[in-house]
């Protein structure tokens, strides 16, 4: 029989294609369904194990790996494709696994010989048949018949949807025959599976550009990927790999699936295809105003189309996006063109009464004409800047003539050029509109626009200087209101905290209290930054959720689309306030909502999710989210958030000892305009000071970060302050900062000022047992690496009094807190030793008599003498540093 060699890896071969590619596609995000699987597999009672799933799920790819994995287990392996040419003969699928010279003219004595010889090896046999629904019937029988015989397990993979026998339905019936379906990947496999494939971390919206293009389908994945790092679309920039041009390209073999499962549609289907391909998702109703019913059940059926209730709207989609792509590459430009005119035709003589409608027909007659009516045009423009969507603003309001181009006009292009990084150019038409200005609500609407453009390249005084001559020009209470929450607004954003929250102290406290309300909502989001900032993290929570509740619950048009961006606040209230896990969780899943072209909220929102991990200790996680911030603010040249992004990104890499990396992040900074923002300048010495520690540079790195918290304290950050302190306590001086940490923790409120306070008080102390305790509490907060520092000054203090059982224990809670951190290392974690590791006998018993069985139970259960369970017990105190089976309980509940 031809056999796959015992311990050769057929799967083992380069993925990419025949030597054509430079990246290699391992087996990643599929670890639960291979234990599982191989599990299945090895259990004496299974005599099939079948992988089932659709075409490109990676079926294949996983029964590879299994039975390469079982060949090492001691099984021997065959491996068999079935196809639909084989399928016309008779045993086709498996006749190069028989012996040679078999004789098939009596299947009889034919298949006892077959499984005569198999027995003869000695050695238990699976042999993995792919694409099983194609098998002959008489490959079938001789399986089961093997099965059956116990000689033989078969391994399967299975298309779903597919027509099958009644002979191999038998073959798969019964308790011995497991089935595992295999579906596509979700959002994180895919990040683990390009991370993995790619060797680093891909953008966020890269990865999300990719999972929306695969559906996680892993093949069409695979060869997304290979299409856009051969076309150089993929690329690593900097920490990151990140598409060039957003365009997905596709492969030959891409392509040639994708027509494949296109190209049996009929006429009727075809045209239902072409119209959701150029104009996107249809109304149920619109599209059987020109097909029947059944024709959009056969193409639901085939699952070519998804039809999904939007808004109490039934609407039809294609069930894939990359189906799109091929389908509008196969009609002319002229064809195209007529579906979109036809669909602006369609929407117009119902009325247009939807309220995207406007926005549909003057982009419809935009790209299918060149030109569109200026009212639509300015309408369209309108929503898309709702929506965030600024390139499209600018394309429909360069199509406007001339003599529209009113202040309205202006400033909305003025917005969408200011959000995109055209910094000059956005100066110049707001300056044009300002000029043209009349009556309060233009002189508003111009102020508050630019004043936004000019706080990310000028100076402060030039956003006051704008502010202050747009006051001096209103006449209304609701401009003065306006504007005074605006100058509130701009001292935060310059990260002056004191003068800004002063200036917001005429803010209701409620928004039914509140008598204008869109600057109202304005206003509580920039003071709870500005509370979180100033150490009030309790009052900052509670005006971030009041503004975000009210955000949410109107119904009228506000200055922010995204009731995610209402949530900046919060992740930071949430931070400071000393729930790291629950802050980046919220801000993760506001980064993902907010709109793709939502530039300032998400690149703010990435930072401040960066921030959070560098505080919980986890750096790998936030060096990825600054590395993300970077990419996004290089795009549109945004100083103000490039600044602390390359700062933490230099902190990051410093602690993970990539002393190159951190470099390179402090000079590309050094060569930044100094441009401020909210977050204090005195925490941008974080990568400064940090890099000196890698450098070996204390006494630098100390005074580094007292400069920096003295320009915090001089600016009201609180928060800053204390953290920049604790540094420098962390640093070998405790001594120097005690005393103002603790003021700090009085002038603040939540969990971190004053553990942070605490941990200081307690080195100076020299304090274990203080140590331990605030250990401790970083622990409950998510202060992972605070809570290894601590952990690992205590047990030294407790090594030289000489309490070894207390030393073991807290080494071990540091290492415990370390693992959650990352491959990094500071001064204080690094004076912790590593704990020795329990054998697998001491793991085996120890975790035995935690979960509460006797010695005696335990040796009867491993067949050992109850003194040797017991010696083993001892040693695993010893090394986990407890005392008695109850502390040993709550170690292993702690690791799982």
């Amino acid at each position: 029989m031809r056999l796959i060699d015992r311990g050769s890896r057929n799967g083992s071969r380069d993925l990419m294609g025949a030597g054509t590619h430079s990246i290699r596609w391992p087996l990643i995000g599929r670890d639960d369904e291979l234990a599982a699987s191989l599990s299945a597999l090895t259990d004496r009672s299974t005599k099939a194990l079948i992988l089932a799933g659709p075409a490109g799920a990676g079926k294949t790819r996983l029964a590879e790996e299994c039975l390469f994995l079982a060949a090492r287990r001691g099984f021997s392996v065959g491996q068999a494709t079935a196809s639909a040419a084989a399928k016309a003969v008779p045993l086709g699928a498996v006749a190069h696994l028989l012996p040679p010279g078999m004789e098939f003219s009596d299947p009889v004595r034919g298949f006892a010989a077959a499984a005569a010889s198999l027995r003869s090896g000695g050695s238990r046999w699976i042999l993995m048949v792919d694409d099983l629904h194609l098998i002959d019937t008489t490959s079938v029988v001789l399986l089961r018949q093997l099965m059956d015989a116990g000689i033989v397990k078969v391994l399967g993979t299975l298309r779903t949807g597919e027509p099958l026998c009644e002979t191999l339905h038998s073959l798969l019936r019964g308790d011995s025959a497991q089935r595992i379906d295999i579906d596509a990947f979700d959002f994180s496999g895919t990040e683990r599976v390009l991370h993995g494939v790619l060797g680093a971390p891909v953008g966020r919206r890269t990865t999300q550009d990719l999972f929306n293009a695969s559906g996680g389908n892993p093949l069409y994945l695979r060869e997304i990927v290979y299409g856009a790092v051969e076309t150089g679309a993929l690329r690593k920039q900097g920490e990151l790999w990140e598409l060039a041009d957003g365009r997905l390209p596709t492969t030959r073999r891409l392509a040639e699936v994708i027509a494949a499962r296109l190209s049996h549609v009929k006429d009727d289907e075809r045209n239902v295809l072409n119209r959701i391909a150029v104009c996107g998702a249809q109304s149920v109703s619109e599209l059987c105003q020109n097909v029947s019913p059944e024709t959009i059940d056969r193409l639901e059926s085939a699952a070519l189309i998804e039809v999904v209730e939007e808004r109490q709207r039934v609407t039809v989609r294609l069930a894939h996006p990359l189906y799109g792509e091929t389908v509008r590459e196969s009609l002319s430009t002229a064809e195209r063109n007529a579906l979109m005119a036809e669909a602006a035709d369609r929407i117009e003589s119902r009325g247009a009464r939807r309220r995207d409608d406007a926005l549909r027909i003057a982009s419809y007659r935009l790209a299918a004409t060149g030109t569109a009516d200026p009212r639509l045009l300015l309408d369209a423009a309108r929503l898309a800047s709702h929506s965030n969507d600024y390139p499209r603003v600018l394309a429909l309001l360069k199509a406007l003539p001339d003599d529209h181009r009113s202040v309205g006009a202006q400033v909305l292009m003025g917005d969408a050029l200011f959000q995109m990084g055209h910094w000059s150019a956005a100066e110049s038409m707001l300056s044009a509109a300002g000029a043209a200005a009349q009556g309060d609500e233009e002189v508003l609407a111009v102020a508050m626009t630019r004043v936004e453009n000019l706080l990310g390249r000028a100076p402060l005084s030039a956003a006051l200087e704008a502010n202050m001559e747009a006051l001096s020009a209103v006449t209304s209470p609701v401009g003065r209101y306006t504007l005074t929450v605006n100058e509130g607004y701009i001292f935060i954003s310059k990260g002056i905290v004191t003068e800004g929250l002063q200036r917001l102290e005429i803010l209701e406290d409620d928004v039914q209290r509140a008598q204008y309300v869109t600057p109202w909502l304005r206003g509580v989001l920039t003071k709870a930054l500005g509370l979180s900032l100033a150490g009030h993290t309790q009052l900052s929570a509670v005006w971030a959720q009041r503004g975000y509740d009210a955000y949410v619950d109107l119904t009228q048009e506000v200055l922010a689309p995204d009731a995610s961006a209402q949530k900046l606040p919060w992740v930071l209230a949430l931070c400071e306030g000393g729930m790291m896990a629950r802050a980046a969780r919220e801000g993760e899943d506001a980064y993902d909502q907010l709109s793709e072209f939502s530039s300032v909220a998400r690149m703010w929102m990435s930072v401040l999710v960066a921030r959070t991990q560098w505080l919980a200790g986890h750096v790998p996680l936030a060096r990825h989210w600054y590395a993300e911030a970077i990419a996004l603010a290089r795009k549109v040249e945004n100083t103000i958030i490039l600044r602390p992004a390359l700062s933490g990104l230099a902190a990051c890499a410093a602690v993970q000892g990539d002393i190159a990396a951190a470099e390179s992040a402090l000079d590309e900074f050094r060569a930044l305009p100094e441009i401020v923002g909210f977050l204090s300048e005195g925490e941008l010495q974080a990568g400064r000071a940090w890099l000196e520690v890698a450098r070996g540079n204390l006494t630098e790195a100390r005074e580094l970060l007292a400069e920096g918290a003295a320009s915090a304290r001089a600016t009201g950050h609180v928060t800053a302050e204390s953290l920049l302190l604790t540094d420098i306590a962390r640093l070998g001086a405790p001594q120097d900062v005690v005393q103002r940490l603790a003021e700090l923790a009085e002038e603040g409120d939540g969990a971190l000022l004053p553990a942070r306070a605490e941990l200081a008080a307690a080195l100076v102390a020299s304090d274990a047992q203080r140590l331990r305790t605030v250990a401790l509490q970083c622990e409950e907060m998510g202060a992972d690496l605070l809570a290894a520092e601590a952990y690992s000054a205590s047990a030294e203090m407790l090594r030289r009094v000489g309490v070894p059982r207390a030393v073991t224990d807290a080494e071990n809670r540091a290492a415990a807190c370390l693992a959650r951190c990352g491959d990094v290392r500071t001064p204080l974690s690094a004076r912790s030793i590593a704990p020795a590791p329990l054998t697998e006998r001491e793991r085996e018993i120890a975790a035995a008599a935690a979960s509460g069985a006797s010695s005696k139970s335990i040796a009867a259960e491993l067949h050992l003498s109850v003194r040797t369970v017991n010696n083993h017990l001892h040693r695993a105190y010893a090394k986990l540093g407890v005392s008695d089976r109850r502390s040993l309980a709550e170690v292993f509940e702690a690791g799982r």
